[in-house]
């Protein structure tokens, strides 16, 4: 397996991660994108911009899943699209529910642990669309989604889900969280917090008084929004009960299809701890690669050529083109990487 060398410039995971959210990027060989909405409740409704090839229901298909308060248009989103389109895939870049400017369609929030939603399109692009090699990827909340997914099935996953991947998934929300609320840390969470608070009252343009805002101006943190609205509305005791009960750490031992997972030691507010875990290390179906340098969701090394350097997207193309046309046998081999 390959090793992850970052930039000389970008070897600090604060100055990775900060280089991902702002360099901008182009990808003018991913063609438009056509819409396509799903609806995986009555009131609750996802849009999608996908990426087809003719004839696309005899190629491979890509779910994307985005962190928190990104959306489709997110550059890894973008990066994975292209490199996976170029690859022979279909991509379907998903927004999360009410990201993405898509607040008026839906009635209720979103959860770190919502996997309802990714297996409605999961089954849908089976039974509607004739797909049958299907692999699943997300970034950081999103990569939780991926792997909870994966773990929630156990051993009865659909035959068409051949695999998912990870990168710098917040298997353990609470200490992700707990993590943002150190000194250091103070940009990442304001930066969360404005988008969060930004959203909700965008949300009630659209759906005038279905959440008391009033609570609004005082949160200051993560953790006090999802005290205030994610965990009462989902039903949950409070933040530290959302937390346990919607990160994949709980029941990542179960996951029974290949999964490729990629951290980095230096991401300033995903602790590599529970990587090392061995309900992680000890399943031979994920392929854990902690790398010493990436920071969060960055991962960009030297670019060369027609290489752009994002070597997490990479990985995960390769990891999926071997796993799409493997048998299980094939791709449910123990792989540990520690690259350094």
């Amino acid at each position: 397996m390959d090793s992850f060398v970052p930039r000389p410039s970008l070897a600090n995971g604060h100055r990775m991660t900060l280089y991902g959210w702002g360099n901008p990027r182009y990808f003018p060989r991913l063609p438009a994108p056509t819409l396509r909405y799903f609806d995986v409740e009555p009131d609750a409704r996802l849009l999608a911009r996908c990426h087809w090839h003719v004839r696309h229901w005899e190629r491979p298909a890509i779910v994307l899943l985005h962190g928190l308060n990104a959306s489709s248009e997110a550059h890894y989103m973008k990066g994975i699209a292209a490199k996976a389109f170029a690859r022979g895939f279909n991509v379907i870049r998903l927004n999360q529910r009410n990201c993405g400017g898509t607040e008026g369609l839906s009635a209720g929030l979103f959860h770190s642990g919502l996997t309802a939603d990714a297996k409605h399109v999961v089954e849908e692009l089976v039974a509607v669309d004739g797909q049958t090699a299907i692999c699943v990827a997300g970034y950081s909340l999103g990569g939780n989604l991926a792997l909870k997914l994966a773990a929630e099935y156990g051993d009865a996953a659909p035959p068409a889900l051949r695999a998912v991947a990870a990168v710098s998934p917040i298997i353990e929300i609470g200490e992700c969280v707990r993590a943002l609320e150190r000194r250091e840390n103070l940009l990442y969470q304001w930066n969360f917090v404005r988008d969060l608070k930004a959203r909700m009252r965008r949300k009630d343009r659209h759906r005038p008084g279905a959440f008391d805002l009033s609570r609004l101006g005082a949160i200051r943190t993560v953790r006090e929004f999802d005290d205030a609205y994610t965990a009462p509305h989902f039903g949950f005791k409070d933040a530290a009960d959302y937390y346990d009960r919607a990160s994949a750490m709980r029941i990542i031992d179960r996951i029974r299809v290949p999964a490729l997972i990629i951290t980095a030691e230096d991401d300033p507010f995903v602790p590599s701890r529970p990587f090392h875990d061995p309900k992680v290390t000890g399943n031979r179906w994920i392929d854990v690669r902690i790398c010493a340098h990436g920071g969060h969701c960055g991962f960009v090394g030297p670019a060369s050529g027609e290489d752009d350097g994002y070597w997490a997207e990479a990985q995960i193309v390769d990891f999926f083109q071997y796993a799409k046309s493997s048998t299980t046998e094939d791709t449910g081999k123990k792989t540990e990487v520690t690259a350094r």
